[in-house]
């Protein structure tokens, strides 16, 4: 395992803060001029010009989920308390009241101000302009794990106990398409290009779906289940995206191979000594980030060596967030603590 390196640094400290209780979610508006920040306590704040902005403060009740709207005019954050809030600027402008559920997913349409929000075995979807319900769809067979838009917004996939579902926003009537792999979908999540669907499992297995394809690749052999995953913007000379994933302290790396009897042929990336709680490619890049319990986020340069460990918590990394342009790199801390590292000039 790495403890240092003698490579130049690729980010330094830029700021940092502390808040109330543990670092729930991360999320940079698409502009990447302010970063929204929850808290199990239940605070929201929003970052903005190195100067935090409180839009809730502690209420003892967690806040797991933000998100802001791709136009950048509204914030959604929902919680413990069961409700979702929806801000618009500064000012709290709507409050859907759904208790005693706990809302710990929420995911706004890449195109339209429609936000897609867990509600136990349900995903209800809200238009924000209109301020009322579009849809609500019935998952059934278990609270909701994942929720995801496809880049263009034409599907929605939703992710628990026995698989994936994925409707049509063009017909919500539809029946939706149905992969029942007999495990729980831990993480889920489309390729930025929407060619690719990929599922990280319960049973130690990751399923990637090629859309239009009935027949998944599936990769088995993880020593946990596979708690985190995410796609690369960059394809590789296949013309897939790298795709890694996150099981215990370890992370593999797949990439699709020319030959499509192989599949996808994994590279396995270790230096953790806790559990890794968030992982995240750069923007525009194959720079793989990945924050862990063990208090260490790791930058891995080519996806094989570690070029940087960034620290700074006082317990473990609870989740992280790349800058849509890939000028700042955000991560969050057990104990509360937010730390934004810039990225150094080549």
């Amino acid at each position: 395992m790495n403890f240092t390196t003698n490579k130049p640094e690729q980010f330094t400290t830029y700021y940092s803060s502390k808040f109330a209780d543990y670092v729930t979610s991360l999320k940079w508006s698409t502009s990447g001029e302010k970063l929204a920040i929850t808290s199990a306590a239940g605070e929201v704040i929003i970052w903005e010009n190195q100067e935090l902005t409180y839009l809730q403060t502690a209420i003892g009740k967690s806040v797991d989920c933000v998100g802001f709207s791709t136009d950048g005019k509204y914030l959604a954050a929902g919680g413990q308390d069961g409700t979702v809030k929806i801000w618009q600027g500064n000012q709290l402008i709507t409050t859907l009241e759904n208790a005693p559920i706990w809302v710990d997913k929420l995911a706004w349409h890449p195109i339209n101000n429609h936000l897609a929000f867990s509600l136990g075995r349900y995903v209800q979807v809200w238009d924000a302009d209109k301020e009322e319900i579009i849809v609500t769809l019935n998952f059934e067979s278990s609270s909701i794990l994942g929720i995801d838009w496809r880049n263009d917004g034409n599907y929605l996939a939703v992710s628990g106990y026995k698989g994936l579902k994925v409707w049509s926003s063009e017909n919500w009537d539809d029946e939706p398409y149905t992969f029942d792999h007999g495990t729980v979908s831990v993480a889920m999540g489309w390729s930025k290009d929407g060619k690719y669907l990929a599922s990280g499992n319960m049973d130690r297995s990751v399923m990637v779906l090629e859309w239009g394809n009935p027949d998944p690749w599936v990769m088995c052999g993880f020593p946990g289940k596979i708690r985190q995953l995410a796609w690369s913007d960059v394809k590789t000379g296949t013309g897939a995206p790298l795709l890694a994933t996150s099981s215990v302290d370890g992370v593999v790396v797949w990439e699709k191979a020319e030959d499509e009897t192989v599949g996808w042929e994994a590279q396995v990336l270790t230096n953790h000594v806790d559990i890794i709680n968030a992982i995240a490619y750069q923007p525009n890049s194959i720079l793989l980030t990945s924050a862990g319990a063990d208090g260490w986020l790791c930058v891995w340069k080519e996806d094989d060596e570690v070029s940087q460990i960034l620290t700074g918590v006082n317990g473990g990394f609870s989740t992280l967030a790349w800058h849509p342009q890939g000028k700042f790199l955000a991560a969050g801390g057990e104990q509360g603590e937010l730390l934004i590292w810039s990225k150094t000039n080549d």
